[in-house]
């Protein structure tokens, strides 16, 4: 079982991280990948260096100058420091970039956001054979241009990241880790939406900004093959009836809920 993990910004510093990560690699079969961003120590790492960041629709712009903060931060401090989290959980943890192997690529498709690639791709090849060999890979998203002779770098999203190395690798789930309980309506969670319940909670307004991306992101990943996809909390790393399922229809979303994935905490 291939599970794919992408840890938002609050999940990444809490201190139950690594037995989560010890209990979710504990069950049965099981292969984790985890990819994660860090877009706030990256603003807090410009500041430092004297370089205010810009935003636009509340998006970040990565101007060329700014790439190496990027790569500073999400592929050295916060990659090494969860990378130590993983060898803390017993895992094999090895820390790589979406730009290694080319691992990752993608494309600008608006030059207003500067160095910022979208139309993710993912090439499984070295973490197939990462995984082969019994590691656990911790990835930062960044990738390389399609579009540049030289294969410039660029900053991409990290739900974007996570679901296309989940489409490549075929997984059997995708779970998004947020600092929410999942999808959420009039203070309530969700447990499942289909296609037809994610349009309307679009047009109503209830999901906008990044969740509507993480949304759409999981659709998009579902067409693809990828069995499972899931907006969870932190606990949902171990506990699979946390959060809200998503499904590309009714029958498959039963389908779906009526086969489970393993809970680690019940199997060590």
């Amino acid at each position: 079982m291939i599970r794919v993990i992408k840890l938002g910004g609050r999940a990444q510093s809490a201190p139950e991280l690594p037995q989560l990560l010890r209990d979710a690699a504990a069950a049965p079969q099981t292969q984790l990948i985890i990819v994660h961003g860090g877009g706030d120590e990256v603003t807090a790492l410009q500041r430092a260096m004297g370089v205010e960041p810009v935003f636009v629709h509340g998006r970040r712009v990565t101007r060329p100058e700014d790439l190496d903060a990027v790569r500073m931060v999400l592929s050295g401090t916060v990659n090494k420091r969860l990378v130590a989290q993983g060898l803390t959980a017993g895992l094999r943890a090895v820390g790589i970039s979406g730009e290694d192997a080319q691992l990752l690529t993608a494309r600008i498709t608006d030059p207003t956001y500067g160095r910022v690639g979208c139309e993710v791709r993912a090439d499984a090849a070295l973490l197939r054979d990462l995984l082969a060999a019994g590691w656990t890979p911790f990835i930062s998203p960044l990738a390389r241009d399609r579009d540049s002779a030289e294969g410039a770098g660029l900053n991409v999203n990290g739900d974007d990241a996570a679901a296309a190395i989940a489409e490549a690798l075929g997984a059997d789930e995708l779970c998004f880790v947020s600092d929410v309980p999942g999808v959420m309506e009039e203070g309530n969670t969700i447990p499942a939406l289909d296609r037809a319940a994610i349009d309307a909670l679009i047009a109503r307004g209830i999901a906008q900004g990044g969740m509507r991306a993480k949304l759409e992101a999981a659709l998009v990943t579902l067409h693809a093959g990828v069995r499972r996809v899931r907006i969870a909390p932190i606990a949902g790393i171990t506990d699979p009836a946390i959060g809200t399922t998503i499904a590309l229809s009714d029958a498959a979303r039963v389908a779906t809920a009526s086969a489970p994935l393993v809970s680690a905490r019940s199997s060590v």
